[in-house]
């Protein structure tokens, strides 16, 4: 292949790389691999399939700041990992959920990484980043869709904190809203409530106050199916399989209690304790359960007195929190006002939906670029074309396989070549083939040797005067003459290895340099159009 055509299809590859890997994967969700799940129900009222609500779940964006990794406020390192989770979250969002043209958006959590520990200033500007990556109006709303938060851990912290920083309850209500509210959608009703204060102590007064809202809300009477939502899943015996969506291994219950003071307050926990699972099973009632805080996958089915709860644990949607597989859910809610034995009874169903694998395609970015390093190194600099030179591949490797085929069919032959067979005859008269090898003077065995090769006779050729004779003559000549007869021999010249490694060099280098022009400038304007407002 040439040069030209060499750096041509390199620039090719990267381009429909950059443009699958920074755009065409966010698209795959709406268009092949997800859809709303009252869509695929098979009725005899199709005009019911479109009396749903539509409802986009979304939990654990955690955005990252200097509490993350441990990184300087400000360094470019920590800029950079802002940057790239941000913009991955936000083109997920753009891309790949509002395409599906939701009428609700449900949030269930974990909407910063360090939330109680930020200063308020530090506090803001990550609200601000979580405004953008979203679509978030001045008050966190949308113009034409509904949307609900609840309060994850990484937002408010654990009852150990809230006793030593009281305002971080009131920032958090005055952005997010209340953290223990009843909201209707469709005709299902959801109860949020702040599973960080459930298994705190009863008489402290942001514990009683969640427990309050549960019992008011279980006074109430039970018309419409309900959905639990809780940041901490509920309570699941040790081991508890997941289903097939999870990819990482499996979290048991763990709550720490705070060491250096007699109160115990709760400093973390993976689930909600049994004890108030079980309450909350049996007093709210729910239909359906949907919790985050795992950050990968899980579902689960609970028994209470009012039948068995599926509950879905979400994936987090941010590709920086340690799951390879962000996800989100659609969910359909129920909102037809006549039932009949053509409608479906479930008045919920879900469909799990996952996003682009952003860490598969940097490392797909990583594996081409030492490919392209390569291709260019080590490429010939033949003057031929690629397809010319895959042509002379394919005649040696037919070459080759016709060699060894001829090679087994011979082989026989060559080795009764070098014998003969004498014929002897018995006392009794019988006659017997004697197997001797063939005896040949070594004049013979020269000129078979030059004459023949296998079964084929070859024949000498006339041969060109090269002036072999003259040269001798020469030689002998300056031999006794005294002279050096090599001192006047042209030297033979050639290139060096180190001449030939530094073109190779200067080679890629301009080609990389070709294939780079094309490409960055394709590769800014893909980061930054998913970046400005929209």
């Amino acid at each position: 292949m040439k040069q030209k055509e060499l750096t041509f299809l390199l620039c090719l590859i990267w381009a429909l790389t950059l443009l699958y890997g920074e755009m065409f994967a966010y698209w795959l969700p709406s268009i092949f691999t997800c859809s709303w799940p009252h869509f695929k129900v098979q009725t005899k009222n199709d005009s019911y399939q479109n009396d749903y609500v539509k409802v986009a779940v979304i939990t654990d964006p955690q955005l990252m700041d200097t509490t993350s990794l441990r990184l300087p406020e400000k360094s470019l390192a920590l800029e950079l990992v802002k940057f790239y989770t941000d913009l991955n979250m936000r083109r997920s969002f753009f891309s790949s959920i509002l395409p599906f043209n939701p009428d609700v958006i449900l949030f269930l959590g974990d909407y910063f990484d360090g939330g109680p520990y930020l200063s308020d200033e530090e506090w803001n500007e990550s609200f601000n980043r979580f405004k953008h990556i979203f679509g978030l109006n001045e008050q966190g709303k949308y113009k034409d869709k509904q949307v609900y938060f609840i309060s994850g851990n990484h937002d408010i912290g654990y009852e150990s904190l809230h006793y030593a920083k009281p305002k971080v309850i009131g920032r958090y209500e005055e952005k997010f809203g209340i953290r223990n509210y009843k909201f209707t959608v469709g005709k299902v009703d959801f109860i949020a409530v702040d599973a960080q204060m459930l298994d705190g102590h009863p008489q402290k007064h942001l514990t009683s106050q969640v427990w309050e809202f549960v019992k008011n809300i279980s006074v109430d009477n039970v018309i419409r199916p309900r959905v639990l939502l809780t940041h901490i899943p509920l309570y699941r015996p040790d081991g508890t399989y997941c289903g097939p969506d999870r990819s990482s291994p499996i979290i048991n219950q763990a709550i720490n209690r705070a060491a250096y003071d007699k109160s115990g307050d709760i400093i973390y926990q993976n689930y909600v304790s049994e004890k108030s699972s079980k309450y909350l099973l049996d007093t709210i009632k729910p239909k359906l359960i949907l919790s985050g805080h795992d950050h990968d996958q899980c579902t689960i089915t609970h028994q209470s007195k009012s039948g068995s709860v599926k509950e879905h644990t979400l994936g987090t949607i941010s590709w920086q929190q340690g799951n390879w597989y962000p996800s989100f859910m659609l969910l359909s809610v129920d909102n037809s006002t006549l039932r009949n034995t053509s409608i479906p009874e479930e008045p919920l169903l879900t469909h799990l939906c996952y996003l682009p694998k952003q860490l598969h395609i940097y490392m797909w970015y990583i594996v081409l670029f030492g490919f392209t390093l390569l291709a260019l190194l080590f490429w010939p600099t033949s003057s031929t074309s690629f397809w010319h030179q895959c042509w002379n591949l394919a005649g040696r490797f037919k070459q080759l396989i016709a060699s060894i085929v001829s090679r087994n069919e011979t082989k026989e032959k060559d080795e009764d070549a070098n014998y003969e067979y004498e014929m002897m005859w018995d006392a009794e008269g019988s006659m017997h083939l004697i197997k001797k090898p063939l005896k040949a003077s070594a004049s013979n065995s020269n000129e078979r040797s030059l004459g023949e090769r296998g079964n084929v006779i070859m024949r000498p050729t006339a041969r060109k005067n090269t002036g072999q004779g003259d040269f001798s003559m020469n030689m002998d000549m300056a031999s006794s003459a005294g002279l050096d007869p090599l001192a006047k021999m042209p030297q033979r010249t050639g290139k060096s290895r180190t001449t030939i490694t530094i073109q190779r060099l200067l080679r890629t280098l301009r080609m990389l340099t070709v294939i780079a022009a094309v490409n960055v400038p394709l590769y800014m304007m893909l980061l930054f159009k998913d970046w400005i407002e929209k």
